[in-house]
């Protein structure tokens, strides 16, 4: 495939996989999708014959250096919530398939974060794929260039030093970024890097701030219609 092509490439965004306990955490409740929804919808993008990809899968497809399957598909979950490992993945090795987790090193071992062990443990499974998104999940548009690299730069090496492994794609805080957030994250040595941007075309001109979709309750064919004719 030539680099300059354009590719139709759905990437899933999730935060919260979690039945939420406190019924006051509007936030929590409005970010969340519950463990028996997201089971649905793994189960009909795998029912419907999708292949699932990592974010790293996209880095070589705008590269050429792979072909694009003919019905792929994304899941990325971002900021790095423990009930990504206690939830979420336990449905993702059921069905064996892949996941990518933007995570923020700065917020390991904290509560409501996942612990420095579960992230070692995700990163010997093939299948996941862990990104950064800063060191403190800080907004980076229209910010001191220095403040915006360390946060960037720093997120990405001290997750390698965790985890002992290249990471390679990197997500925008709140979706948040400018020209310098992207030039950034090219000097740091990403890949990739995704925004909330709705949409599902995906190309060398926007390989910076890759566009995502929420799938929200969608299950059965309401999500395989969304998916394959998304309203952008």
């Amino acid at each position: 495939a030539s680099t300059g092509a354009t590719f139709r490439i759905p990437i899933l965004m999730y935060h919260y996989v979690e039945y939420v306990k406190d019924k006051k955490d509007l936030t929590r409740q409005s970010l969340d999708i519950e463990p028996n929804v997201f089971e649905a919808q793994i189960k009909t993008l795998v029912d419907d014959h999708f292949t699932f990809l990592k974010m790293s899968d996209v880095a070589d497809i705008l590269d050429g250096l792979k072909s694009l399957p003919e019905k792929p598909v994304i899941l990325t979950f971002d900021d790095g919530y423990r009930d990504f490992y206690t939830d979420a993945y336990p449905i993702i090795k059921k069905y064996q398939v892949k996941a990518t987790a933007y995570v923020v090193p700065g917020f390991f071992d904290q509560p409501n974060y996942m612990l420095t062990s579960q992230i070692k443990e995700l990163a010997l499974d093939d299948n996941i794929e862990l990104g950064a998104h800063t060191m403190h999940h800080v907004y980076l548009k229209d910010v001191a260039s220095i403040f915006a690299e360390r946060e960037i730069v720093q997120s990405k090496y001290k997750l390698e030093d965790i985890i002992h492994k290249p990471v390679m794609s990197f997500a925008y805080p709140y979706g948040a970024f400018d020209n310098q957030a992207i030039e950034l994250s090219k000097k740091a040595g990403f890949s990739t890097s995704v925004s909330t941007i709705g949409g599902i075309q995906a190309s060398v001109d926007n390989r910076y701030f890759l566009y995502r979709m929420r799938a929200g309750m969608m299950t059965g064919d309401i999500l395989i219609n969304f998916i394959e004719n998304p309203p952008f």
